[in-house]
């Protein structure tokens, strides 16, 4: 009989290979491990890799596997270096620019770099111990916090009106970006969802895999991103309809409302559900302190896109057209706190026209064909498809590499998903097999 366990040691790292590659290789794995840990924290680990994936693919030029889907990545970047060319916030452009150099490079990059199964299952590995180590260190400080905050205000009180102030103030500190100051609480759900991924389509045949799904529902129910609840209740239910035991369909639709239930009763959840009732009776400002936000930047992108719907406004332009706009429809809480169109496809059109969101579209339905196989590769792209409709993932220098590495992967004919990595059960986080 078999028994599987959680193994952490020295060979989670690549260790095959020549030195450039062992370095190409590894410096993603510690840049996947931080991401969930700091905004900044792997950014050097990011570009180090794209410096020695650029020599790998100066001393392998022969080796070069020509993948016609990957083209759609670099032509994305040489679109928004064209905007430059009529971008009045230059500045802003060049910068943009430069964060977006791994989508030129790393698609590249990847035709010139055989990667094999274990190596790309293990940036998923680093990824989730960094979740798990993200977890512990916002909940702890959270917990800090709130026993701090407690201390200071119930001076001389009873046990139970310290226990009634915990109840009531639990959610200031360990509810959304409240948990996790330092990433955005989107992108952390984003991350865990894509672990789950694997985790959903197994059996958890063991306490560590059963603690660490746990662990990981918890998490992304504390974090309170709605986009990722609904992500998470799709992921579900195609993992039911492709269960062919009746008893385990019904157990899993049982377990799915039960879940339901728990989520929509998350603080956060609660007052979206109010904002659905009441926003047709409520006025702009109302709307905003409830979270509507995001819906009058797609409402004031659609506006812009209508004034300038072949070119944009130019790569560094778009944020300040939006600014500009905001203030004439009279959303100063989205100008003041200078949100973006929070869709990658506006964000896009915005920056380079319809042309920019064409090459965009055609990367997700070359995405869509390459993982239509089954119901759980599918829902890897709806992880992506719909992360993107809600936040404009390509701004952010860690949005942009994370899409320039998983997506390419992903589109390669020699697929790491469908049939080697996430419905890989040899090995999860290194883990080892005994008898």
């Amino acid at each position: 009989m078999q028994k599987l366990r959680i193994y952490w040691g020295l060979d989670m790292f690549y260790t095959e290979g020549d030195w450039v590659t062992k370095t190409f290789w590894n410096g993603l794995f510690v840049a996947f491990f931080l991401m969930p840990c700091g905004i900044n924290l792997p950014s050097p680990f990011f570009i180090a890799s794209m410096i020695f994936g650029l020599a790998i693919v100066l001393r392998d030029r022969k080796k070069f596997v020509f993948e016609p889907a990957l083209l759609l990545f670099p032509l994305y970047f040489i679109l928004m270096c064209l905007g430059l060319i009529y971008t009045q916030n230059l500045h802003v452009g060049l910068d943009l620019v430069q964060r977006s150099l791994s989508l030129f490079l790393f698609p590249i990059i990847f035709m010139f770099v055989k990667e094999d199964a274990s190596a790309v299952r293990r940036l998923f590995d680093f990824l989730l111990a960094g979740l798990l180590v993200s977890f512990c260190v916002n909940f702890g400080v959270a917990t800090l916090e709130l026993v701090t905050y407690v201390s200071g205000n119930t001076s001389g009180v009873g046990v139970f009106s310290i226990f009634d102030l915990v109840i009531k103030e639990w959610d200031r500190f360990y509810l959304g970006s409240a948990l996790s100051k330092s990433v955005n609480p989107n992108y952390v759900s984003i991350y865990i969802l894509l672990v789950l991924s694997y985790y959903l389509k197994n059996k958890l045949i063991s306490r560590e895999r059963l603690a660490i799904v746990t662990l990981l529902f918890i998490y992304i129910f504390l974090l309170a991103s709605i986009a990722a609840y609904l992500i998470l209740a799709l992921m579900s239910i195609l993992l039911i309809i492709d269960k062919t035991d009746r008893e385990k369909k019904y157990t899993g639709f049982l377990i799915f409302l039960l879940g339901v239930i728990v989520f929509l009763n998350n603080p956060r959840a609660s007052g979206f559900r109010t904002l659905v009732k009441e926003y047709h009776q409520t006025d702009d400002q109302k709307v905003i302190l409830l979270g509507k936000a995001k819906v009058l930047s797609w409402h004031t992108s659609i506006e812009l896109i209508k004034e300038a719907p072949i070119l944009g406004y130019g790569t560094g332009d778009a944020n300040a057209a939006l600014f500009k706009k905001y203030n004439e429809l009279g959303y100063s809480f989205n100008s003041e706190n200078e949100y973006n169109a929070h869709n990658q496809f506006f964000q896009t059109y915005l920056q380079i026209g319809i042309i920019g969101v064409a090459i965009l579209m055609g990367i997700f339905a070359l995405l869509a064909l390459r993982l239509k196989s089954s119901r759980h590769e599918f829902s890897v792209f709806l992880i992506l498809f719909i992360s993107i409709l809600v936040e404009s993932m390509l701004v952010r220098f860690n949005g942009i590499v994370f899409f320039s590495i998983v997506v390419p992967l992903l589109l390669k004919e020699r697929s790491i998903l469908g049939g080697r990595v996430i419905r890989n059960t040899e090995k999860v986080i290194s883990l080892k097999t005994k008898r």
